[in-house]
């Protein structure tokens, strides 16, 4: 299995969780995750493309103007793969949330799962 799968597949993820429109949105996803794939954090979860789609509008909605980038090398074997990521303001650089997922991929190298983990969120008001 070569690093260049699970940095692939990872791209593709970070490229769905900023994708602009409801659209793009829903297109990334299905490049990115399987029919069946599934995301599961501390906040939601979820099956399938729609599914996944719903979670990455509401983190657009609740962070206007913030993108996903990933902190540190991704790590990988067999058909999983771990990394960690921050959500990034566009206008300040400030980065609020901060977490590291692992993924499970398929054999045709879209994602299977998500298991994603908080390490920082805003206080709560």
């Amino acid at each position: 299995m070569s690093e260049n799968r699970y940095e692939t597949a990872v791209a593709r993820y970070f490229e769905a969780w900023n994708a602009g429109s409801a659209e793009e949105v829903a297109k990334a996803v299905a490049v990115a995750w399987t029919e069946d794939g599934s995301y599961t954090d501390p906040l939601a979860q979820v099956a399938g493309h729609e599914g996944i789609a719903a979670v990455i509008g509401a983190a657009h909605t609740q962070f206007p103007g913030f993108e996903f980038r990933a902190l540190g090398p991704v790590d990988g074997n067999h058909d999983i793969a771990r990394f960690g990521w921050e959500l990034v303001s566009l206008a300040d650089g400030s980065a609020p949330v901060a977490g590291f997922d692992v993924i499970t991929l398929a054999e045709d190298g879209r994602i299977r799962s998500v298991a994603g983990f908080l390490d920082r969120v805003p206080p709560t008001a």
